[in-house]
């Protein structure tokens, strides 16, 4: 196949999102695809084997939810892919979509419960943060507002108790958790000082278990914590492993899904509450974007590399679901590369062609965010550029994450110029090992690696140069 073959080829591959089942109806699914063209909600069902596009729209749609009985499917409407509507539902099975009574506005989280209630947040320029109960039939009621940002994290299977992650104190960056109950009332507060964040995962999914799984920062990265918001009983997960960490329950409520990213990679392991035993949970090497456990103790997860296109995988040894379609060509493996920095080591990706020794015309490539980071995960991109006889190199600077705390952090009064400070010493040392050439350097990126890269044009930085 001829490079710009397969540079198209894997544009055009469909890709699916791992999907999402009801706690109560685990043979009821849904996920996005964007097999019709634009990233869409499907319903998936598992027993039958049939599967439906529940959603339709020029420009896609970005959020879709089932609640834990598995009889509604929720997606935004949002005005032209702005983001900017309000939330709809349909029966899974499919019929007319019913609107939520609610100003619209911009979406900040949504949680569902078995009662068939559900909580909204929603943002609005000039009107601050709200957070509203939903019940069928009844007009939705504001259980929370405030002028600093705020979005729904949890509620429980029962609908008893809703979390809210806020950020009350003025730090988005570190907010608080609160949790209430249907009426507004506080049940419990957590938040751990300055510098360190909580952020609100999943309550147990057992009706009546009050306990909240969440992420703490208080030893200079997110670690687990289960807490109980009624008692305020806290037990922290301590990991030995490095590297940044999430995760979920298990459907009895006794064991955890700890999901690790470290250096661009993922690992799973599952934590059993009652021993505290850590077991590890063999995957492919690469990066797992998302991953749950099903009801029967397998674990199903979205994965790929930066050699392989993406999959959904189980622990049980098969593919979950196959995208239909064309399928994405491979690429080649990415290498680490580790650099002494103005700030700390600097973790990059390299991604040569298979072709040739180098040096190479070169483009690196700058991630968003800038609380985002590169990985070993599929890209079509940088498979386009490396076909076409480029290195690609991904710099993962101060300001990413996986790193810890403190490297998320570091962006403080110099912001954009520390960015470029970590891609020009990877670029030395990339140029000094004979792996780009000096004189055809290309920088580029996009949201804010976009905006790196303008800085990066017009600033009196020794960075790459566009070309």
């Amino acid at each position: 196949m001829k490079a710009e073959e397969r540079w198209q080829a894997r544009f055009r591959a469909p890709r699916a999102t791992l999907p999402v089942w009801a706690v109560q109806a685990p043979s009821r699914s849904v996920y996005r695809s964007n097999a019709s063209g634009a990233w869409e909600v499907y319903a998936w069902d598992r027993a039958g084997g049939s599967s439906r596009q529940a959603t339709s729209r020029p420009k896609g749609t970005s959020h879709g939810a089932i609640d834990p009985t598995g009889q509604w499917i929720w997606w935004f409407d949002d005005t032209d892919g702005d983001e900017w509507g309000r939330w709809m539902r349909q029966p899974f099975y499919g019929g007319p979509d019913q609107p939520v009574d609610l100003d619209p506005g911009f979406p900040a989280g949504l949680g569902l419960s078995a009662t068939g209630e559900a909580v909204i947040g929603m943002a609005r320029p000039g009107r601050g943060f709200t957070v509203h109960l939903v019940r069928p039939g009844e007009p939705a009621r504001t259980i929370y507002e405030h002028t600093e940002a705020a979005a729904v994290s949890a509620v429980s299977l029962d609908g008893s108790l809703i979390a809210i992650s806020h950020s009350e104190r003025g730090d988005a960056r570190h907010p608080g958790l609160r949790v209430l109950r249907r009426n507004g009332e506080v049940v419990g507060d957590l938040h751990d000082g300055p510098g360190k964040g909580v952020v609100g995962l999943r309550f147990a999914p057992v009706s009546g278990d009050r306990r909240l799984l969440t992420l703490h920062e208080r030893r200079g990265r997110r670690e687990p914590l289960v807490w109980d918001p009624e008692t305020d009983d806290q037990r922290e997960i301590w990991l030995r492993d490095p590297g940044e960490i999430t995760a979920d329950w298990y459907d009895d409520g006794r064991s955890l899904l700890v999901v690790r990213g470290n250096r661009g990679r993922t690992y799973l392991n599952r934590y059993d509450l009652p021993g505290g035993g850590l077991f590890p949970i063999e995957t492919q090497h690469g990066v797992i974007d998302a991953a749950a456990p099903r009801p029967d103790g397998s674990v199903e997860y979205s994965w790929s590399s930066g050699a392989h296109p993406p999959l959904i995988r189980s622990t049980s040894g098969h593919v979950v679901m196959n995208h239909g379609g064309p399928t994405s060509p491979p690429s080649v493996p990415v290498e680490d590369v580790d650099v002494e920095g103005p700030g700390g080591r600097i973790h990059a990706l390299v991604s040569r062609p298979e072709r040739g020794s180098g040096p190479f015309p070169a483009v690196f490539l700058l991630h968003g965010g800038p609380t985002a980071q590169d990985d070993d995960s599929f890209v079509p991109q940088v498979a386009a550029w490396v076909d076409h006889g480029f290195a690609v190199v991904r710099v993962n600077y101060r300001g990413s994450t996986g790193y810890g705390s403190v490297w998320r952090n570091a962006l403080h009064g110099d912001v954009g110029h520390i960015e470029l400070a970590d891609v020009a010493a990877v670029r030395d040392t990339m140029v000094d090992r004979g792996v780009c050439d000096p004189d055809r350097l290309v920088l580029a990126g996009a949201s804010w690696g976009g905006y790196l890269t303008l800085l990066g044009l017009g600033a009196d930085h020794p960075g790459p140069a566009a070309r």
